[in-house]
């Protein structure tokens, strides 16, 4: 496979050529809600269920052979967190992990009625209702941490979370803190780093969640880095199939039950303790096509990609930040070191859906409207309830 970068610019017609979808006339603009997939990743599973369709941990030779796709693709995912095998597992969807590693919790943690939970109110639902039946089912005490709102202000600083705006909400009862890498609806990017060293160093023995779903498609995610203590994302919005992959740290597992059988080994693993046998073989078989997509320098391709977005969106800001009847949510630079190419607006006088159906109706453009499950922000946070956002 050649590389999508050359003179370290993507070459767009390379990267073209690898996504079938791409022949179509529909300019696909809702990269938010999903990536189109590549060529290679729909090749593998085709291939894996017209060769290798079996039941994994097979002795004979086709047993074996899918086994080994399985593992590699495992190990694939792995590798693209900077991850080990044994810190990941694969499921159905995000929203499907993150309430597996809620069930998880809420059989694992210790009896103490004053115990605090800290959740973020600007994130996708998949990354709040799992918290708040946590807390009712064991009677925890619910913070939500809300960043200052500034949708009136064009002039004010954009909306984000930071360790500064979390710190008041910290208290040595807090146990768990969730939050989004960045918003699906605002796009700004949140410090997590900052955010996990300030959760670690005030409370110690304190967790941190977060959702990287919106952030993965677009940036390098290096979880060690980052020192978080769980993080996922969904491979659908990564150029491969819908499955979804969650990191825990090794000592985060340390506080988790396991919701597999009881006879499963080794039983200290993330995937026996809350994959529940949802990962689909053949698209966990995928996952290696897109490490292979990136080459062996995936640094210098997300280097690309970024500074590619950065040309794109700057030119969509521009036109929306000139017009007075235009409200854009959260960050309205084009840095591409403070946001990402996730960008929400409104126009004054005119309803979201309104605008999206007259853009269908004269182009090939493919954009959206609505709350995209951040349904708490779009209605309680910036007022639109109802029809929500253009995105």
């Amino acid at each position: 496979m050649g590389s999508i970068v050359v003179n370290g610019q993507l070459d767009v017609e390379a990267v073209r050529s690898h996504f079938p979808a791409l022949k179509q006339n529909q300019v696909f603009l809702d990269n938010a809600g999903g990536s189109q997939v590549l060529s290679d990743a729909i090749s593998s599973i085709q291939t894996y269920l017209e060769e290798t369709n079996v039941q994994l941990g097979a002795s004979y030779n086709i047993g074996q052979k899918a086994s080994e796709k399985y593992n590699e693709g495992l190990s694939a995912a792995a590798e693209f967190l900077n991850a080990n095998v044994d810190e990941i597992v694969i499921g159905p969807s995000t929203t499907q992990l993150f309430s597996n590693l809620a069930q998880s919790l809420a059989l694992s943690l210790p009896a103490d009625d004053d115990a605090e939970i800290v959740c973020s109110a600007i994130d996708h639902e998949a990354n709040i209702s799992p918290w708040v039946r946590l807390a009712k089912m064991r009677n925890l005490k619910l913070k939500w941490w809300t960043p200052p709102s500034s949708t009136t202000d064009p002039g004010a600083a954009p909306m984000k979370l930071t360790a500064e705006n979390l710190r008041p909400l910290l208290s040595p009862k807090t146990k768990l803190v969730t939050c989004t890498h960045t918003s699906n609806i605002l796009g700004a990017i949140n410090d997590i780093k900052a955010i996990a060293e300030e959760v670690h160093m005030t409370v110690p023995g304190a967790m941190l969640c977060v959702d990287g779903v919106a952030f993965a498609p677009h940036r390098e995610v290096d979880v060690k880095d980052l020192g978080v203590d769980f993080y996922s994302f969904s491979w659908y919005k990564v150029y491969g199939p819908h499955i979804a992959v969650l990191y825990g740290s090794q000592a985060a597992q340390q506080n988790l039950a396991s919701l597999g059988h009881y006879f499963h080994t080794p039983a200290d693993t993330l995937a026996t303790k809350l994959g529940l046998a949802a990962a689909s073989y053949e698209l966990v078989g995928a996952i290696p096509s897109i490490l292979a997509y990136f080459g062996p320098d995936r640094r210098k391709i997300w280097a690309a990609i970024a500074a590619h977005e950065e040309r794109l969106q700057s030119i969509l800001l521009e036109y929306l930040n000139k017009r007075e009847d235009v409200t854009v949510y959260s960050e309205r630079s084009a840095d591409a070191r403070l946001r990402l190419p996730v960008i929400s607006f409104s126009v004054r006088g005119r309803g979201s859906r309104e605008v999206v159906e007259k853009v269908d109706g004269s182009s090939d453009f493919g954009i959206r409207w609505g709350h995209f499950y951040s349904k708490r922000m779009v209605d309680d946070l910036l007022g639109l309830k109802g029809e929500g956002v253009i995105r």
